[in-house]
Order: C-alpha cells, then sequence, then structure tokens
C-alpha cells in the first residue's frame, strides 16, 4: 500500500464518527477523495456523494457505509457516575475498562468503563456487564460536575482506541466495519483518476452514515440518486477464529480475498459480472450466500424505488464490532481491485434485466 493512502487510512480510521454524528470522519474521507472526483454533495443528513463523470443518464454507485457503534448519555447519578444506552449494535460485554470520549460541544471529555475488581465480586453469583450495571467515570463527584463538563442526556460515547499493525500484514482497530468500505471506495476513485479512466456512465462515489441502525444513510441516498446499478461494500465475519460455527455462519477467512454474497437482494447478472471479473483478473474470491436479507446497505439499494441492481463484496474481518477489528492488507488490496475492475467492465445503458 502506498505510503500516503496508509497515511489518509490511518488518519480515517481513528476519526470518530458515530451514529448520527458522523461529520468529523466525513470531513477527513471527503478531504482525502476531493483529488479524485469531480464534484460533491452531502445529503440532510450527513451522506457524502462523490460524483466521477456528471452528467451521463446512466448511473452507477460504489458504496460504503461511514458510521461507528456508539453510547448515548442516559442517565447520571447524584455521585456523577454515567449510564448509557446503544447507539447502534454496541457490546456490553467488552465495555468493562475500556476508555471512552464523551463528545460534548466543549469538545471531548475523557472517560472510562469502569468494573469492580476481581477481588471483591462473588464468584458464586458472578455478575455480567449489562447496561443495568455498566457506568462512566469522568472523574465528578457528582452529577453538578458532570454537567459542568458539558455531559448531558444524548452525550454521544466513543471507544478510545487507535489503529495499530499485527506483523505487518493486518490492521487493527475499531470501526474498520465500516470505514474499511469508506477507505477502498476511495482508492477505487483514485485509481480511476490516476489511470486516467474515462467511464461511459457517471459514477457516484457515496459514504452513507446510519447504515448501523437499519441502513437508514442508503435508504435516503437512494432514493436521491435512483441509480441504475450498486456495488456495496461492507464486512464479513472470519469465521476460521474460535467460538464460529462455519456450518452456519460460512467459511470465510482474512487473507482469503473478497468475499461475494449471493442471496435475494443480489442481482444475479451484476453478481455474474464480478465473479466473472474476478477470474479474469485471477483475484481470488470467497462466496457467501445470505438466505435473505444481506443486513447491509445492499438491502437499501436493491429494493429501492423501482429496484436496483446491486451486489456485495465484503471485507473479512475478525472480531467485530469490538475495538480490535482486524483485515488483511491484502484483502483490502484485492477488494479495492475488484471494485475497481468490476466498473470497467458495466457499458453504458447495461441491462441487468434476468430476460427480456
Amino acid at each position: 500500500m502506498r505510503k500516503e493512502s496508509k497515511k489518509f487510512l490511518r488518519e480515517y480510521l481513528n476519526a470518530n464518527s458515530p451514529v448520527g454524528f458522523e461529520t468529523p470522519g466525513q470531513k477527513v474521507w471527503l478531504e482525502y477523495v476531493k483529488e479524485y472526483i469531480d464534484e460533491y454533495e452531502v445529503d440532510t443528513y450527513g451522506s457524502v456523494v462523490g460524483v466521477i463523470n456528471p452528467g451521463h443518464e446512466y448511473k452507477v454507485v460504489i458504496e460504503a457505509h461511514a458510521d461507528e457503534i456508539a453510547w448515548f448519555v442516559n442517565y447520571i447519578d447524584d455521585k456523577g457516575y454515567i449510564y448509557v444506552i446503544r447507539n447502534g449494535g454496541s457490546d456490553h460485554q467488552i465495555a468493562p475498562s475500556m476508555r471512552v470520549h464523551l463528545h460534548t460541544k466543549k469538545g471531548k471529555v475523557d472517560g472510562v468503563f469502569g468494573w469492580p475488581a476481581i477481588h471483591v465480586r462473588d464468584r458464586a453469583k458472578e455478575e455480567q456487564p449489562s447496561l443495568k450495571n455498566l457506568t462512566i467515570d469522568v472523574g465528578a463527584a457528582n452529577k453538578k460536575e458532570v454537567l459542568a463538563m458539558g455531559i448531558d442526556v444524548g452525550t454521544v460515547v466513543t471507544f478510545d482506541a487507535e489503529m495499530m499493525e499485527l506483523n505487518k500484514k493486518y490492521v487493527v482497530a475499531r470501526a474498520i466495519d465500516n470505514r474499511g468500505g469508506g477507505f477502498m471506495i476511495a482508492e477505487v476513485a483514485r485509481l480511476l483518476k490516476e489511470n486516467k479512466k474515462e467511464l461511459p456512465f457517471t459514477l457516484y462515489v457515496v459514504n452513507s452514515v446510519q447504515e448501523e441502525i437499519g441502513l437508514r444513510g442508503a435508504e435516503m441516498i437512494s432514493r436521491r440518486l435512483k441509480p441504475n446499478v450498486a456495488i456495496v461494500t461492507d464486512v464479513t465475519h472470519d469465521t476460521q477464529s474460535p467460538m464460529y460455527n462455519k456450518k452456519i455462519q460460512g467459511d470465510t477467512k482474512c487473507g482469503g480475498g473478497p468475499a461475494v454474497t449471493t442471496g435475494p437482494a443480489v442481482q444475479n447478472n451484476l453478481l455474474k459480472l464480478i465473479v466473472e471479473t474476478a477470474k479474469k483478473q485471477k483475484i481470488t474470491i470467497q462466496r457467501q450466500a445470505a438466505s435473505r436479507s444481506t443486513g447491509t446497505d445492499t438491502d437499501a439499494f436493491a429494493y429501492s424505488d423501482i429496484g436496483v441492481a446491486s451486489a456485495l463484496i465484503s471485507l473479512p474481518l475478525k472480531y467485530m464490532h469490538t475495538t480490535v477489528e482486524t483485515v488483511a492488507y491484502d484483502d483490502i488490496e484485492d477488494c479495492i481491485q475488484l471494485m475497481y475492475e468490476s466498473l470497467l467492465n458495466i457499458q453504458a445503458g447495461q441491462d441487468f434485466r434476468y430476460f427480456k
């Protein structure tokens, strides 16, 4: 990976983009991608669309989502301890002893999820972490001090965890789900620009918000753009790591290449184009099946308006919805190449219908 791209990846992964408050991360993303697009727009809720080759009737989207799971302050007791509720699919099991940032109008406030020492807990009645007993400590003696810091009900909270590398092969960070995808679509835009590729259609490079609470940003932007084709990228589980059941959750792994999904929301002729592109370009892919919905923004695009030919290319990831989400550099590069080459194989006005 080139030096400038890796610098962007680190800055973008370290930015904060909690659900509903994605602006800091979106600004980092847009600042990088501006060089490689012709124009851009930002919608009412913060989804960002980079436009390449505007003005064509035929419209193609490549999309990722920018938001990360987080917490909301829900209650502050008289002693200054803060109770939270989820903002997205946050995992209460991993919270004890984690450092956090509370995002206020005055700036970031540091805090910690406290937890009783092992010495004082009753092993026979071991109580598990839950939203009933998890509290954030910001060093305040009472509620008045907490409020004076700018913290109140509704303040958003994110984990404090920055990007690192493992064995020079893997990227580790919180919110690779799905700023990893945002990075990849930005790199596709860069390759198109640097390689001077002239697409026969308008390409929208879309970084959507609020996926983690129901695909909301993609739902809005798909209605706005009304594309003909959408290639969505997200993460998927590495099922080789411990505690997964491959017979139920599929057989995918970090380092095994991009995962492509078959399922009702995935348009089969577009999927065929992607699979054939991978074969021609000698990009190793993994296969997945989705019995109903994919659970990603693919569903929002597929069933938008009169229906959009949509497909899903996923980045294999370990430890989803934790602060140590882990992906392989090789898979990132291969996902970028697969999206890039697939775009070059889409023709203006291409009809993906099953039959006519």
